[in-house]
């Protein structure tokens, strides 16, 4: 059984609209969800004792969320995660996006989906949101309709994103909610066990834009080999390639199928340039084994990152499989036995271990937010991937409907 209840969060600013609370309770779990950014602004999780802590960061008011932030608890969109320099080329048209984000476009844009007020529909078990994104709005091409729905299920929040254009556009929506399962205010998430389901990453630049395999050089202008000199030819799909004379077999890649999409083959990881004789933009796929991003088994954060001399995560992790509901990550907390899982039908998962946190915000009963004190698993396509098609596919064309569902099921242990 679940109850849905519905409030006034707050008014925005010079008459702009009402922001309005729903709150979604189950026997396990409560969440409060407002109509601005269809942000989760809380999130009780009952504890090994059966006591309830908020495991969210946010603001107890709604001032909080208008100020400029890290997107707690929101919907980000039209475009989630970074496009490489905020351009993209459709149809032989180039278009030119808000420039947000050192050299690119992060999250939709300087207003993205998370800075608009959403209209609500009140469910059975829950609430769903919906608005129109205009044509053009912060450079994107065609209207979009987009609904956001959350709904409980006993211990389980479910989220479901879908789209619909009027002409072809990138989409990519995911929940951008920052969780410390120690509670909110914790200082840190060192405590957290981790695991990820993926075989392959995406390395990035100092930038945070996928590391391009076709840029060769280093840094004193020398071209050198590397075994993903041999890795190009086995993304454009021919995994054998050709062996370079003198240097021993190349070792193997992996083989990732996206339904009925084309297949990606990933690099062994490694450090250092690449070389590939396309001048198209190849974004690098690289195998965890044996690297910080080997996540397949539980790690404990704080220990992990110290052992690999790592300062933080946020890389998209890669997914295997079709479309269909599948496992992602697991995060316990064996101090409170709290445990996250997430399934999800999107491709991907950026995790992001709050590694811009700084402290200077001051959240929900006043607590600082300093780095590392919490974390997130973006399910959502891979970043930029509207440059890079070899990615899985980000573009919505007229006729057919975007429809994803992320489930982040809440349990002890």
């Amino acid at each position: 059984m679940v109850s849905v209840t519905r409030a006034v969060f707050g008014d925005l600013p010079l008459g702009a609209g009402t922001v309005e609370k729903f709150q979604l309770q189950s026997d396990q779990l409560r969440v409060d969800i407002i109509s601005w950014g269809c942000t989760i602004t809380a999130l009780e999780v009952k504890d090994r004792q059966g006591r309830a802590s908020d495991v969210v960061l946010g603001f107890d008011e709604l001032e909080g969320y208008l100020q400029k932030q890290p997107y707690f608890g929101a919907v980000v969109g039209r475009v989630a995660n970074r496009i490489a320099k905020g351009t993209f080329t459709l149809d032989g048209k180039e278009y030119k996006l808000a420039i947000n984000n050192g050299p690119n476009s992060l999250h939709g844009g300087v207003k993205g989906f998370d800075k608009v007020l959403w209209t609500p529909r009140v469910l059975s078990n829950g609430v769903e949101f919906s608005r129109v994104s205009p044509d053009g709005e912060e450079g994107y091409p065609g209207e979009l309709k987009v609904w956001v729905t959350y709904t409980l299920d006993g211990g389980e929040l479910v989220v479901n994103y879908r789209a619909q254009a009027s002409q072809t556009t990138p989409v990519n929506l995911t929940n951008h909610s920052y969780f410390n399962l120690a509670g909110q205010g914790s200082p840190n998430i060192y405590d957290h066990e981790v695991t990820i389901e993926a075989d392959a990453f995406l390395p990035v630049d100092e930038v945070l834009i996928p590391t391009d395999l076709t840029d060769c050089s280093e840094p004193d202008g020398r071209h050198r080999h590397h075994w993903s000199s041999l890795g190009w030819k086995a993304q454009l799909g021919h995994p054998h390639g050709d062996q370079t004379p003198g240097l021993p077999p190349a070792p193997p890649f992996f083989s990732f199928s996206f339904g009925d999409e084309s297949t990606a083959h990933v690099s062994p990881a490694h450090s250092g340039k690449n070389c590939s004789p396309s001048t198209a933009s190849l974004g690098e796929i690289a195998s965890v084994q044996g690297t910080a991003f080997d996540l397949r088994k539980p790690v404990e954060l704080g220990k992990h990152l110290q052992e690999f001399h790592v300062n933080g995560f946020d890389h998209n992790f890669c997914l295997k499989g079709s479309k269909e509901k599948r496992f992602c990550a697991r995060v316990h907390h064996a101090g409170s036995g709290r445990v996250l899982e997430v399934y999800t039908t999107q491709p991907g998962v950026q995790f992001y271990t709050g590694n811009f946190l700084d402290g200077t915000l001051k959240g929900k009963s006043g607590a600082g937010y300093p780095k590392h004190s919490g974390f997130c698993l973006e399910t959502q396509s891979w970043p930029d991937a509207v440059n890079q098609p070899h990615f899985p596919p980000v573009l919505l064309k007229p006729g057919e409907e975007y429809d994803h569902t992320t489930w982040f099921k809440f349990s002890v242990a």
